[in-house]
């Protein structure tokens, strides 16, 4: 029997053996569009699943299984499929999960794009949407309804950075016989596994902390793996959202540093928080890992640490929050996160635009509201940064 590892070492030797690939220490990148078969019958047999092995890249390929291994053991799954960016593995999900006429419950807010699609998805489909807190079992119970396909949830949520008890939810949706969604790009699995807390299947975009360099677009998603095989025959299949090989290859070697990159980014970004919360030209901070956080007895319950995503807000004018962005230096205006070089941004005008501004409000996504991704610089100078811009706005 395997002997177990831990997360550290999972992250560097799972999904893949060296004695498989001619000894090769780093994993080969298969760069082919198709794959030759020995006869025709054989390819008979793979077409109708009679036999395994490789067709075509976009049903199969040997980097790509790697990382989609290495993935589904980090987060305990049975099984994850690999998609060319985050919202092709949300969309992939969310039409797999769905049909006309059904309902989707959110968590109050998500990422822009993903609101996009939910109201795409009833402008042409009729898919249904709400937004819930998910405060409460009660709250949760009554919002269900019979029509009701997936409960979809944002832990921590983007921007506001609200928590959701993922063991609650999943309870609930477990008597219901409802499968619950988790986007768990702000956590990664090493600061969070909603599988082990009951829900049923995991998204990532692996842009962001697995990738960790903000040279990658790719999304991941993980669960039971009968669910992951009919996704991938189907839905990715056919709609075509697959991940290249040598991004795939890139993916498997960012993951190897997840763990040494996060613990550096939850330790700077626990130190900048505090000194946001003492800066007179801050008014709200917003991170788990403070005490004063509303969901801070969730972070210790279900994350492993505060993260490295700090959403703030400053006295002052949408005006006055862009000129204190433009007033950085070290600091990038991008809307990216989990990178090398942290990275801020204004979600009302950029990450969130697209939701009307309504909406937003309802989110708690205020024209004075900034987020920053704590990158892997020294805090000393991120904070310097940080404060020179800030005493900017006098």
């Amino acid at each position: 029997m395997k002997k177990e590892t831990r997360f550290e070492t999972e992250v560097i030797h799972s999904g893949y053996d060296s004695r498989e690939y001619k000894g090769s220490l780093a994993p080969p990148i298969f760069q082919t569009s198709t794959y030759v078969f020995e006869n025709a019958r054989q390819g008979e047999r793979r077409f109708c699943g009679e036999e395994e092995g490789y067709i075509y890249t976009r049903l199969g390929n040997p980097t790509v299984k790697m990382l989609e291994d290495r993935v589904a053991v980090m987060e305990k799954a049975e099984a994850a499929l690999a998609f060319s960016s985050g919202m092709a593995a949300v969309s992939a999900t969310l039409i797999a999960l769905t049909k006309t006429g059904d309902h989707i419950l959110c968590s109050q807010g998500v990422y822009g794009c993903t609101f996009g699609l939910l109201e795409m998805m009833e402008a042409k489909f009729n898919i249904t949407h709400q937004f819930l807190e998910m405060s409460s079992r009660e709250q949760v119970e009554q919002a269900i309804r019979p029509e009701t396909a997936c409960i979809y949830i944002e832990t921590p949520i983007n921007p506001t950075m609200q928590l959701i008890d993922l063991e609650m939810v999943a309870s609930v949706a477990r008597e219901k016989r409802i499968p619950v969604v988790v986007d768990n790009t702000f956590c990664s699995p090493y600061l969070q596994k909603p599988l082990e807390l009951g829900c049923d299947i995991v998204i990532h975009s692996a842009t962001k902390y697995l990738c960790g360099h903000g040279d990658v677009i790719a999304g991941l998603v993980a669960g039971k793996s009968e669910w992951i095989k009919e996704v991938s025959m189907t839905t990715q299949k056919d709609i075509g959202g697959v991940l290249s090989p040598f991004d795939a290859w890139l993916l498997l070697r960012g993951i190897k540093t997840l763990p040494v990159r996060l613990d550096r980014h939850c330790q700077s970004a626990e130190i900048i928080a505090e000194k946001l919360c003492a800066h007179p030209f801050v008014d709200e901070v917003y991170y788990p890992g403070l005490k004063t956080h509303q969901g801070y007895e969730i972070m210790k319950k279900q994350m492993k640490k505060g993260g490295g995503l700090i959403s703030f807000t400053i006295k002052g004018t949408k005006e006055e929050a862009q000129d204190f962005l433009d007033r950085l230096n070290l600091i990038k205006i991008a809307v990216s996160l989990g990178d090398a070089e942290t990275l801020i941004q204004h979600p009302a005008t950029m990450t969130h635009a697209v939701v009307p501004k309504e909406a937003r409000e309802e989110m708690g996504i205020s024209d004075q509201l900034i987020r920053l991704s704590v990158g892997l610089e020294a805090w000393e100078d991120i904070w310097s940064d940080l404060e020179e811009a800030l005493n900017g706005l006098k």
